[in-house]
């Protein structure tokens, strides 16, 4: 059954205290006060943020500023030093299932000897668990998935024979074979020539109608045309629950001038730096 979480307005807004933010009557993740550290290097610092269903937020920011530790903390795969962290009203780990998460795109599949149908139904462990044997209802599932982001034709294919726009959305496939309820992406147009790219964003968009996708990229060209909500991560957090993001926002994130395009939304670094 795919989970809903519902959040009183009234007490969101009263709870939170942070004029930047506006609190929805849905808020299925839900981020207050989070401070990441690595030893006692603070990577994420205060961050405070609440996500609708369905909504496509894109996550923009310098490269290093803590976008992957963020989608790490809503996981659950990273702890934080303070704060706290609910996803479907939960901790992360127990909703471990609803989460779909597609990490960086590694170049270390190259030559990898797995199937397109093997790797997508890996995603299978994290309702399984290592030790377990594969079933019918596994193999059902990862052709599904794979039928829905358009592979299933790749099933018996090498992954390593295909190009990086096939392989991303087999990776995509490997985070919807539980049916989740959020999608997470770092990063995942790197690699992709524009063709694909095309291609890939119309995907996203289709999955959209039925999971909430959270989008990380440093790319500012590409947040304008496919998201519906902008968050600029650089150690701390600037959202305001829409595109419009302040010149001075993206200042301060970039530590540079930016031009802006239409409605706020970031285009290009102006100067060198």
């Amino acid at each position: 059954m795919r989970p809903t979480w519902k959040t009183s307005p009234k007490r969101c807004a009263k709870e939170w205290g942070d004029e930047r933010v506006t609190a929805p009557e849905e808020c299925i993740v839900d981020i207050r006060n989070v401070w990441v550290s690595y030893g006692e290097h603070i990577v994420l610092k205060d961050i405070t943020l609440c996500v609708e269903e369905n909504d496509f937020l894109g996550i923009i920011g310098p490269n290093g500023g803590g976008k992957t530790t963020l989608l790490k903390t809503i996981t659950g795969e990273i702890s934080p030093l303070r704060g706290s962290v609910r996803i479907f009203g939960n901790h992360p780990r127990k909703e471990k299932r609803h989460i779909g998460y597609v990490p960086q795109y590694s170049h270390h599949i190259e030559g990898f000897p797995a199937t397109v149908f093997e790797v997508a139904r890996m995603g299978r462990y994290a309702n399984k668990g290592l030790l377990r044997q594969f079933d019918e209802d596994d193999a059902e599932a990862t052709m599904q998935a794979l039928e829905r982001v358009g592979m299933a034709r790749y099933s018996d294919t090498q992954i390593s024979k295909l190009s990086g726009g096939q392989r991303q959305r087999v990776f995509i496939a490997r985070a919807l074979v539980n049916e989740p309820s959020l999608l997470l992406l770092d990063e995942p147009n790197v690699g992709i020539d524009s063709t694909m790219q095309r291609e890939f964003y119309s995907l996203l968009h289709d999955l959209n109608d039925s999971l909430t996708i959270l989008f990380v990229t440093h790319d500012l060209s590409v947040v304008s045309r496919h998201v519906k909500n902008i968050a600029c991560v650089n150690k701390t957090l600037y959202y305001h629950g829409n595109k419009e993001i302040k010149r001075e926002d993206l200042e301060r994130v970039y530590n540079c001038p930016i031009e802006l395009i239409a409605h706020g939304v970031p285009h290009r670094v102006l100067e060198e730096h």
